[in-house]
């Protein structure tokens, strides 16, 4: 699975709309609103190189209202809550 994390700048009149409508994107697993440079951030997961194209270029950067993006892709996740999980297997307290 890729993982890409997609900083988006929107027209702020229309940023809920905006993030509603990334959101149904398939491929679009989360959709933030933030502060900081961008106005939404779009957590999209593929299975291949060639679908984060399609999914951000062709897709949500069409979304009216959508001025530009930026795409950042994981190369790894660090995350507590799987390091817990992890720990968790097999063990008895």
């Amino acid at each position: 699975m890729i993982t890409a994390i997609v900083s988006i700048t929107a027209q702020s009149s229309r940023i809920p709309e905006v993030g509603q409508q990334i959101a149904e994107i398939q491929g679009v697993d989360q959709v933030y609103s933030v502060t900081g440079d961008a106005d939404l951030i779009a957590v999209v997961r593929v299975q291949h190189h060639e679908a984060l194209a399609e999914v951000i270029a062709d897709r949500i950067s069409k979304v009216e209202g959508v001025i530009d993006t930026s795409t950042n892709i994981a190369f790894k996740t660090y995350s507590s809550r799987d390091l817990d999980v992890a720990f968790d297997l097999g063990l008895e307290s």
